[in-house]
């Protein structure tokens, strides 16, 4: 480093009047200052120190090695949660008031459970008029019956004319038509009696509720909306390049909003691909139970299995120019930036395809600071890490 000259206090007195402001001022100071200092003896450079600087390391860095390891082999898709079937519980009769509703929205229910009802007594009563008619006609085919057996009977005698015994089978035939319409009339208004009563169509989960107490629905009308057996599935988007690659029966996994992790099975890949977008549906039943809720969004991948690949952690590989690079270290200490490919990202690895072998070392973390040639510090990962 260079010194002043402290033999001449004449010198020095000079200086400090210039760095008090007594001689000059702007730029007649800096002037000065520079014949103070360049005048013979006043700057010299000590004996015994080299006149350029040492070079010094520009960071401190741990090295990582590229390892050998199998790395999951899967399928990125995002899509929506959706029920598996809906079934749609409408009113199947007309002009009647709703007397009671058994559910809401958000309850468990059984096939075959009382979801709603409505009031009777009009029914009822027109179910006892039509049994009434029943007997009527059964009564009305006894008399005829007995009429036409006797016709039967005596139709060689010649006691009665031919046309009189022809009345006489027709009668009792018209009466056997009366009874049977009659029966008709009795089971549909039994039927009618039934449909009062709305009953879930198979097990699920209500999920709308358009009943409600004391209005008079009409024939068709929605009533109830379930989720079939509680089934929920998620209908994610691929590829359509990676559609070959996808069978029924393989793992998935998916991520909620909330970031719960979700476990499901491939069922089906759509046989269709969207003409806008070149992505095909693929159907993944959930397992039951879980936070999932139907209409939600979730990205997740479908697993095909594992392969060998060599890996680094992500954090020894820096981007740059559209890139991927690490920088390795030489005998030097002088790091030498090197372009790899990179793959799969699992976790905090990244797989490198290209550009390293099995062993290699890089620098672990910090390579963003780095320039290619740049002298560092090489520690363990403990030491790098207390730093």
């Amino acid at each position: 480093m260079p010194a002043f000259d402290v033999a001449r206090p004449s010198r020095l007195r000079l200086l400090s009047d210039l760095l008090r402001g007594r001689r000059c001022r702007g730029a007649g100071l800096a002037g000065a200052l520079l014949l103070a200092l360049a005048g013979p003896g006043g700057l010299q450079a000590q004996p015994g120190k080299p006149a350029s600087a040492v070079a010094r390391p520009a960071l401190t860095v741990a090295l990582t090695r590229v390892e050998s390891t199998r790395l999951a082999q899967q399928i990125d898709a995002q899509g929506s949660i959706a029920a598996w079937q809906e079934a749609s519980v409408g009113a199947e009769v007309a002009g009647l008031r709703l007397a009671s509703v058994r559910v809401n929205v958000g309850d468990r229910v059984r096939r075959g459970q009382l979801l709603a009802e409505f009031a009777t007594e009009t029914l009822q009563a027109d179910l006892a008029q039509l049994r009434a008619q029943v007997v009527q006609a059964e009564a009305q085919l006894a008399e005829a019956a007995a009429n036409a057996r006797r016709a039967r009977e005596l139709q060689d005698s010649g006691a009665w004319s031919r046309q009189q015994i022809e009345q006489l089978l027709t009668a009792e035939r018209s009466a056997e038509a009366r009874l049977e319409a009659a029966r008709a009339a009795e089971k549909a208004q039994a039927l009618r009696l039934q449909q009062a009563r709305v009953l879930a169509p198979d097990d699920g989960i209500v999920v709308a509720r358009a009943a409600t107490l004391g209005a008079v629905a009409n024939p068709g009308q929605e009533l109830f909306r379930l989720i079939r057996q509680g089934r929920l599935e998620w209908r994610a988007e691929v590829a359509a390049a990676e559609l070959g690659r996808l069978r029924p029966g393989l793992p998935a996994r998916l991520t909620l909003p909330d970031g719960q992790a979700l476990a499901g099975t491939l069922r089906q890949v759509a046989p269709t691909v969207d003409a806008a977008t070149r992505n095909g549906l693929v159907y993944v039943d959930l397992k039951p139970g879980s936070a999932a809720r139907a209409g939600m969004f979730a990205r997740g991948a479908i697993e095909l299995g594992s392969s060998p690949a060599l890996t680094l952690p992500q954090t020894a590989v820096v981007l740059r120019d559209g890139f991927s690079y690490v920088f390795r270290v030489g005998a030097d200490q002088r790091v030498a930036m090197t372009k790899v490919t990179v793959g799969r990202r699992v976790g905090d690895r990244v797989e490198v395809t290209a550009g390293l072998a099995a062993g290699a070392a890089v620098v672990a973390a910090g390579s963003g600071f780095l320039a290619d040639g740049d002298l560092v510090r090489v520690v363990t990962p403990a030491a790098a890490a207390s730093r």
